[in-house]
């Protein structure tokens, strides 16, 4: 048989992925890690030239968890044994019924799905795998006969691109793109993120409770992992940055009445790696009733090891813990146990000069995209900010660290409906916020009454660009949209900007009046309006349009009334107009920007000679049911 770039024997009829071939340029991206030690050794085998009767799953489920080999991947390893505690969540990822080996029509593919900014997406790859001395090298199951890890490795690196960056990276990252839900990270020593930016005018609200506030029930249902940021004290193989499962948590009660919180945690390297006093053979099963301590130790598989929950807060650095999902998807919050059975999700970006306007101390912070929120009764609101990965390399002021991730926070104020000045609503400290973290997705927990409030997403640095998602889980019914900016005009008050369309026609003999030189001048089309709020400065934009070729132009223009109070029978020869664009222009269109008080108007556009036919299209602004102040853009098409 032929041998293939990657070394691996040709096998005729099988699937090649030619997007992620068997080759060097799957391994590696940029040489920066230990793993080029590999080069020349690795051969590429399919499970059928690794094993006898390859399993995906195997038949023990014990057997099925991750083990990790010489790529530092344990943060994704952590998040595959999420998977196994949810069954209708590995189905998702790993979709069923897929032919397998010795299946007749089995040909050496697989389809693995990935929750990637807001939605499912499909990675499928061939079965070729690396091995060196026809082992497995990097992430496998405990069974050797088991390839589900491996495969979901492979597809996860080509993903990314290669195996080489998932080198390092977060848990909370991987919980998410295998499970579509919302997880946080906890700090077990009361410590801030590092490297942190500061905005000096940020009021931060927390993620914050303890660990030994969730019950039981929600600890056995969470996705939770525990990391160490350096060697601690009682591990002191483990180095800097691991990552470990929490499998089990239970209560015990001491031989003298004692209530003791015993963990059981996975090491995805294999082998138990604890030695205080709940090792296998510490003192502490000694103050437990002797079938108690073999029921707890009978179930503790292979890398895994018990602790209590004073040892586990002294020796980890930070918890990852991932919101539990119902088979219905709905989020189950890990600060009350509630179903979130309402969620929303927009996407938006920050684009410089338009709309990437940094942090609260920059006067462009206002340009930022902005967002409403309609909470319509009170309830528990889970509010997240994902920014898409960067893999351009690190700007002035990132660390490599962080060279993929901005700085991004998300603010939120409370408003009042139709009644709501952006600028002062911005200078007002916020009611919720997440200040700026180099995390991929931000959380802010919260709980929300009745009413409007304005959602504002931002990066630290001006000018920074990016796509984000702002997704929105909440017990209460809500609704998320974005906010409509103003449009480009001098002298422009601030608040949102609606347009409304209307349509029609002059006509001989009936709507065609003319100017108001004319007795006719009442005939002409009338279009309504009307203003509810004053923000003062201009605050109505009117402009008319003729759809006639450049050649044959009418000339246009138009008068704005204002209607007298229960007068609805408008008579314009009796009255001033409050606003006139004329004198009437050759134009294909004319427009006025004014100043309008509260009330109710009437617009009546006009040729200046009567008795010409030409179709009428009139655009004009309405506000709808947002709180923003009473503006209208509205214009009038021929």
């Amino acid at each position: 048989s032929g041998v293939p770039h990657g070394g691996a024997p040709a096998h005729h009829g099988m699937f090649v992925d030619p997007d992620f071939p068997a080759e060097e340029s799957s391994l590696f991206c940029d040489y920066t890690t230990p793993l080029p030690k590999l080069l020349g050794d690795v051969t590429w085998l399919r499970p059928q030239e690794i094993c006898k009767q390859p399993q995906l799953f195997p038949d023990d489920p014990v057997e099925a968890h991750p083990k990790q080999g010489i790529l530092g991947d344990c943060w994704l390893l952590c998040a595959c044994s999420m998977l196994l505690k949810n069954q209708h969540l590995l189905n998702k990822v790993f979709p069923p019924e897929q032919p397998l080996w010795g299946d007749r029509v089995y040909h050496g593919e697989f389809r693995v799905q990935f929750w990637q900014n807001g939605r499912w997406i499909e990675v499928r790859v061939d079965d070729q795998l690396p091995c060196v001395n026809d082992t497995l090298c990097f992430s496998r199951c405990q069974s050797p006969r088991a390839f589900w890890v491996a495969l979901l490795e492979k597809a996860y690196a080509k993903l990314h691109g290669s195996y080489e960056r998932l080198w390092a990276g977060q848990v909370c990252e991987a919980v998410v793109d295998l499970s579509g839900t919302i997880a946080v990270r906890w700090s077990l020593k009361g410590a801030e993120s590092p490297q942190q930016p500061k905005d000096s005018q940020t009021q931060h609200t927390p993620n914050g409770m303890r660990l030994s506030e969730l019950s039981l029930e929600l600890k056995e249902r969470c996705a939770i992992s525990c990391c160490v940021h350096s060697a601690p004290t009682g591990i002191p193989e483990l180095g800097q940055y691991h990552a470990m499962s929490v499998m089990e948590w239970t209560n015990v009660t001491t031989t003298t009445g004692e209530q003791v919180e015993l963990i059981r945690i996975r090491n995805p390297w294999g082998r138990r790696s604890w030695n205080g006093v709940w090792r296998e053979s510490g003192s502490g099963w000694a103050s437990l009733e002797p079938s108690c301590s073999q029921a707890l130790l009978g179930r503790t598989a292979e890398g895994e090891f018990w602790m209590d929950e004073t040892e586990f807060q002294q020796e980890f650095d930070e918890v990852t813990v991932g919101c539990p999902l119902s088979e219905t998807g709905h989020l189950q919050s890990i600060y009350t146990g509630s179903y979130l059975t309402h969620s929303h999700q927009i996407g938006g970006r920050w684009v410089k000069g338009h709309s990437a306007g940094g942090c609260r101390n920059n006067n462009t912070f206002s340009i930022n995209p902005k967002f409403w929120l309609k909470v319509c009764e009170r309830g528990e609101v889970l509010l997240s900010l994902l920014q898409y990965g960067h893999p351009e390399p690190p700007a002035e002021g990132r660390t490599q660290q962080h060279s993929h991730l901005q700085a991004i926070a998300l603010h939120v104020w409370k408003v009042e409906k139709k009644h709501f000045n952006l600028m002062r609503t911005l200078n007002k400290p916020p009611l919720v916020s997440h200040t700026h973290a180099y995390n991929r997705e931000v959380v802010v927990p919260t709980h929300l009454n009745p009413g409007f409030y304005l959602l504002v997403p931002s990066t630290f640095l001006q000018g920074a660009e990016g796509r984000f998602l702002l997704r929105v889980h909440s017990s209460c019914s809500t609704s998320l949209s974005v906010m409509k900016s103003p449009p480009p005009l001098q002298h422009c008050s601030e608040g949102e900007w609606e347009t409304l369309s209307s349509h029609g026609c002059w006509s001989v003999g009936s709507t065609a009046g003319g100017s108001r030189n004319f007795t006719t001048h009442g005939l002409n089309p009338r279009i309504p309006f009307t203003v509810t709020y004053d923000p003062g400065g201009n605050n109505v934009k009117v402009t008319l349009c003729q759809n006639r070729p450049e050649n044959s132009l009418h000339a246009i223009g138009f008068h704005i009334y204002k209607v007298p109070d229960g007068d609805s029978l408008l008579s314009p020869g009796a009255m001033s107009p409050v606003v006139s664009c004329v004198p009437h222009a050759h134009s294909q269109e004319v427009s006025v920007f004014c100043h309008l008080q509260p009330g109710k108007y009437i617009i009546i556009p006009s040729t200046y000679q009567p008795e010409l036919t030409l179709h009428l299209h009139t655009l004009q602004g309405k506000s709808g049911n947002i709180p923003v102040k009473k503006k209208k853009t509205i214009s009038v098409n021929h």
